[in-house]
């Protein structure tokens, strides 16, 4: 028996349960992973909270950790026995031990400690589909960060910066406009004093920006909408405020033929060549040092709950790491 972190029904970070949990030995094409370090993400919260419904009860949720291959199914090829490894977005990441498809892993260089990793594999995959391909961002290009302090959004901002992008950082206070800043954010705007827009089109010359990655959902909808120039692209890829509310395509139209996109890491790293693409960009840029990955908060795995509250507070920048 090994421990997990499971939860019976969804509501607050007190449904979590710490618990014994069995294992079984890999079968074809798996592997089984001691799990060193696991990434915390808001997508756990939606989880957990029934917003992304669960097929079934019990459960474990967290998407993505970084660990050492302790035995490996029949037909595994790409990795070995003793090989460091992490992933994103496989549900089952809060336990100590687990069983995972041996393509939906990467093989660790020896330059990226296992707490770093888990606290980029998923939110660094995010930031590289967001700019490389949802959006790819161009040298010269004005981008809207949101949540420009947390974990995507520091990657966002050193990325787009590392491409020309000319970032502008949306935070909720002047200490995390500082760290947005030292992120890379040419710019920032203070969601709580400052009018999205407003400041959006002060900061491009009345033009609007090219893109607005969009992690907050219902409450900043319309300021990303109001905030781009003609042609822009709304990417609403986060509800850390709740699902944005429908709405008519008509009224992108007399905001200057506007695009909206809700893409999700899920179909990024659906298929091998996907996941590996993915990936490969993301450790270049952490092992060069072209990004920096800040894990800022620690945890046990069994204060989980603890985490997600402070999570959902807004007391967390950065990444958070969750330790079996």
């Amino acid at each position: 028996m090994t421990k997990a972190v499971t939860i019976h029904e969804t509501g607050g970070p007190g449904v979590f349960k710490y618990e014994d949990v069995n294992v079984a030995d890999p079968g074809p094409g798996e592997i089984k992973l001691k799990q060193t370090a696991c990434g915390l993400n808001y997508i756990d919260v939606y989880m957990r909270s029934g917003l992304y419904p669960l097929n079934e009860f019990p459960a474990i949720i967290g998407m993505e950790a970084a660990g050492i291959v302790t035995s490996v199914g029949a037909g595994v090829t790409a990795v070995k026995e003793g090989d460091r490894v992490a992933y994103p977005m496989v549900p089952g990441a809060y336990a100590e031990e687990r069983l995972i498809p041996d393509w939906k892993v990467a093989k660790l260089p020896d330059g990226i400690e296992d707490q770093t990793a888990a606290g980029m594999m998923l939110k660094g995959m995010t930031a590289h589909y967001l700019l490389h391909r949802t959006y790819p961002v161009k040298p010269g290009d004005p981008i809207l960060v949101y949540a420009a302090a947390g974990g995507v959004g520091q990657i966002l901002c050193q990325w787009g910066k590392a491409l020309g992008a000319i970032v502008i950082g949306c935070v909720g206070s002047d200490a995390k406009a500082d760290i947005a800043k030292a992120a890379g954010a040419q710019h920032t705007i203070n969601y709580t004093t400052e009018n999205i827009a407003e400041k959006a089109r002060e900061f491009t010359g009345g033009e609007g920006i090219a893109v607005a990655y969009d992690s907050v959902g219902k409450v900043t909808f319309e300021a990303s909408l109001d905030s781009l120039r003609p042609f822009g692209v709304m990417v609403t890829y986060g509800n850390a405020s709740g699902p944005v509310d429908p709405f008519s395509p008509n009224i992108l139209a007399p905001k200057g033929s506007l695009y909206v996109t809700r893409p999700t890491l899920g179909t990024h790293t659906a298929t091998p060549e996907l996941l590996a693409e993915g990936a490969d960009a993301l450790m270049k840029v952490v092992a060069d040092g072209t990004v920096k990955i800040h894990v800022n908060q620690t945890y046990d795995l069994k204060d989980v709950a603890q985490a997600h509250r402070d999570l959902e507070a807004r007391k967390t920048t950065g990444s958070t790491v969750l330790i079996p």
